[in-house]
C-alpha cells in the first residue's frame, strides 16, 4: 500500500452518527396493577405470539401519573422482560420512575415528564378550551419492505412497493399494499376491530386484524394479482374481491 494510501485509510472514519426516525409499539398503562398488566399482556402475546416476540416498545406512564397511579418502573421492566418484550424507553415518568428506569437501562427521551403532585390553583384555571381533535398520520412507505424489515404505523400504513418474504409491517390503522403482499401484514395490532388491509397482490405469510389472523396455507382460494380487502366479520377474517 502506498504512504497516500495508508494515509487516507488512517483518515477513514470508524463510524458516524445519523438522525433517523423509526417506529415503535408504545404501551400506555391505565392501571398500576402488576398482576393485571401480566394477564392482560400474556392476553395480547397470545393472540400475536410471533408479531410479540422481542418485540420493542416504549413505556407510557402519563396516563397513570396524570391520575397519581404510581408504579415502580424496576418491577414493570423486569415483567415485561420474562414476557420477552423489549423495553427501550420511558416517557411520561415522575423523576423518581426515570430514575428508575436508568437503572434497569432504560433510557429516558421520549418526551415529556410529569409531576403527579403537581395541580392548579382554583384561580389559576383557565375557561375550558374546545376540545383538540387529535390526528394520527399516514406513514407512506415508498421503498420496497425487505426480508427482516419491521414497520409500524401508529395510523393508516400505505406502501407502494412489494412486502418481501420475511418482512413484517404492522399498524394501528389500515394497510395498504400497492404491490405483492408476500410478508406478514397486521392491521389494528392494538384492538381495532374496524381496521382493514387493502392489497393488490396477495400472496403473504401471515395476515391479522385485531388479532384475528390467517396464515397462507389458509389462503389457497385467494388469486394473486388481483384487488381484494380483507377485514373481520363475526371475529372470522374475511378476504373480497374489490
Amino acid at each position: 500500500m502506498s504512504t497516500d494510501s495508508q494515509k487516507n485509510a488512517d483518515h477513514s472514519p470508524i463510524l458516524e452518527f445519523k438522525s433517523s426516525t423509526f417506529s415503535v409499539p408504545v404501551l400506555i398503562l391505565a392501571t398500576n396493577k402488576l398482576i393485571a398488566i401480566e394477564k392482560q399482556l400474556q392476553k395480547k402475546i397470545y393472540l400475536a405470539p410471533d408479531f410479540f416476540k422481542n418485540s420493542p416498545l416504549v413505556l407510557d406512564l402519563q396516563y397513570l401519573n396524570k391520575n397519581n397511579l404510581d408504579i415502580d418502573v424496576t418491577n414493570l421492566t423486569h415483567l415485561i422482560r420474562r414476557l420477552d418484550l423489549l423495553p427501550i424507553g420511558i416517557r411520561g415518568g415522575t423523576a423518581q420512575q426515570n430514575q428508575q428506569a436508568l437503572k434497569v437501562g432504560i433510557p429516558v427521551h421520549f418526551g415529556y415528564s410529569v409531576n403527579p403532585l403537581s395541580k392548579m390553583k382554583k384561580q389559576e384555571i383557565a375557561k375550558p378550551k374546545a376540545p383538540e381533535v387529535e390526528t394520527i398520520p399516514t406513514t407512506i412507505i415508498t421503498r420496497p419492505v425487505r426480508s427482516g424489515q419491521r414497520i409500524y404505523a401508529s395510523g393508516d400504513l400505505i406502501i407502494l412497493a412489494q412486502v418481501s418474504p420475511g418482512a413484517e409491517v404492522l399498524a394501528e390503522g389500515n394497510i395498504h399494499v400497492y404491490g405483492s403482499l408476500r410478508g406478514r401484514a397486521l392491521a389494528g395490532v392494538v384492538g381495532n376491530t374496524d381496521a382493514r388491509i387493502f392489497c393488490s397482490d396477495l400472496q403473504a405469510e401471515l395476515i391479522s386484524i385485531a388479532g384475528n389472523y390467517k396464515i397462507s396455507e389458509n389462503l389457497d382460494g385467494v388469486v394473486p394479482h388481483q384487488l381484494v380487502q380483507i377485514y373481520l366479520q363475526n371475529h372470522t377474517l374475511v378476504i373480497k374481491d374489490i
